[in-house]
């Protein structure tokens, strides 16, 4: 069962939750007062209201993620771990979890997923080095 995970990490490893207190969202994960301000939880009643508002295409979506991750040229671990590392780009935290713990439940290991947002932070990064080539080519106008 895929979760939209709240923003959160697993108690009692140091973590900002575990050291200003928190609470736990009754799955393991401690869920500090901060981060619920800017990422709700998820609950039951907004997932029923997703449905209410729009069913149709909350289905489609639904079959569509099905079949984006079932195996086929890539398996699914691959395929979570690249979802892993395109969270982190995205930055969506309810992503970031929930495709991490698909992962680790595809067999994903806990340096597969480290190296996964390594290859995303690269990413990134590269390409804010690649697109200086715009600033490079305004600047060389602007002195014509």
């Amino acid at each position: 069962m895929r979760r939209p995970w709240s923003v959160s990490e697993r108690s009692g490893h140091g973590t900002h939750a575990s050291r200003t207190g928190g609470r736990s969202d009754g799955n393991g994960w401690r869920v500090s007062t901060m981060d619920q301000s800017l990422y709700p939880q998820w609950n039951i009643e907004a997932a029923r209201k997703r449905k209410e508002l729009a069913p149709g295409p909350l289905a489609a979506f639904k079959a569509f993620s099905d079949a984006v991750f079932a195996d086929g040229a890539l398996p699914k671990k691959t395929k979570q771990l690249i979802a892993v590392a395109v969270a982190h780009v995205t930055q969506c935290p309810y992503c970031i979890h929930g495709h991490t713990s698909e992962a680790l439940k595809s067999g994903a290991t806990e340096e597969e997923i480290m190296e996964a947002i390594w290859v995303a932070a690269e990413m990134r990064a590269g390409a804010a080095y690649a697109h200086s080539m715009l600033a490079i080519e305004t600047m060389k106008h602007s002195q014509d």
